[in-house]
């Protein structure tokens, strides 16, 4: 059949650490904030982008905050992503977003090498949230996904769920974020072989230092992945820290453990797994800008747009 078996295989090497589950797109990070602080955003509350991480942060937003992100990766592989919430009198805070991502072009070929025409494969996924609280410093949120994904002709799609809480101590300003991400199967696949989501347990906590003008980060992610101990399962570890030098400008580092390793090549690693960016704020809109190292295979560069209604 014209389907280039190359084409696949390349693109599911590129975009997942692990051939056992599918969309790995959805671990993908756009927003340029949550991906200078190397994904460090469980316990995020005031960026509509919280979304795609703990949906129980929404519900420290305030009016209809509104961001836009792309991220330009590695050859001609772009992503791009939208979240926007408000909150409905009567029922609590809602939010939807959009995350897209496009492979780029290839070449149809056959078993023979014949080529043939071009074909994009592309991803994307719908997504729609809701929080509320179950006491003034403890909140609940959940989004539902629909996933489609498409590669020439061929394509499959998904329903999943994302469950999150978020814990607030203020006189300290520590927050505290905890979530279950992707929980859900496949409704059609490629070929008729079923796979996983990438499902991610995540629990986090930040906090704002009190006589410096820094937020640190914490994040320990996949703590569902099974582990040759129990320790091991902390090995997926990320950092970040946010630091205010004015009013309209924000510095941002981040430190990926597990990416770092799995990036090292022989026993040097280069920058992989280190981050680094900073948001501009421009009138009521805010600029904002991330570098991730790939080591030497690259880095990926993105940038996003956030203003509130």
């Amino acid at each position: 059949m014209k389907f280039s078996r190359f084409a696949v295989v390349f693109l599911l090497l590129l975009t997942s650490a692990s051939a056992q589950h599918t969309y790995q797109f959805l671990n993908l990070q756009t927003d340029p904030r949550a991906a200078a602080l190397a994904g460090s955003f469980v316990s995020a509350n005031d960026d509509p982008n919280a979304v795609f991480y703990n949906p129980a942060g929404i519900v420290y937003l305030q009016n209809t905050p509104v961001s836009f992100s792309f991220l330009k990766h590695v050859l001609d592989i772009n992503a791009a992503s939208l979240s926007a919430s408000t909150y409905l009198q009567g029922i609590g805070r809602v939010a939807a977003g959009i995350q897209y991502i496009s492979h780029g072009t290839f070449t149809e070929a056959d078993e023979f090498g014949n080529k043939g025409g071009e074909y994009s494969p592309g991803e994307v996924a719908l997504t729609l949230g809701y929080a509320n609280s179950f006491a003034e410093e403890f909140h609940y949120g959940a989004n539902v996904k629909l996933i489609y994904s498409s590669i020439q002709d061929y394509s499959s799609s998904a329903v999943a769920v994302d469950l999150g809480l978020h814990y607030a101590i203020p006189w300290e300003d520590i927050h505290i974020g905890f979530a279950a991400l992707n929980l859900g199967g496949q409704l059609s696949t490629y070929a008729g072989t079923t796979e996983d989501l990438p499902l991610d347990i995540v629990f986090g906590i930040s906090k704002k230092l009190e006589h410096l003008p820094v937020k640190l980060y914490l994040d320990f992610h996949r703590l569902n992945k099974e582990r040759d101990s129990f320790f091991k399962r902390f090995n997926a570890f990320t950092f970040g820290a946010e630091f205010t030098i004015s009013k309209t400008v924000v510095l941002r580092l981040g430190y990926d453990n597990e990416k770092r390793k799995e990036l090292k090549i022989g026993d040097f690693a280069g920058l992989a797994g280190f981050n680094a960016g900073f948001g501009v704020t421009i009138k009521e809109y805010v600029v904002d800008y991330a570098f991730s190292s790939l080591g030497d295979i690259g880095a990926m560069h993105r940038f996003g747009v956030r203003t509130v209604f």
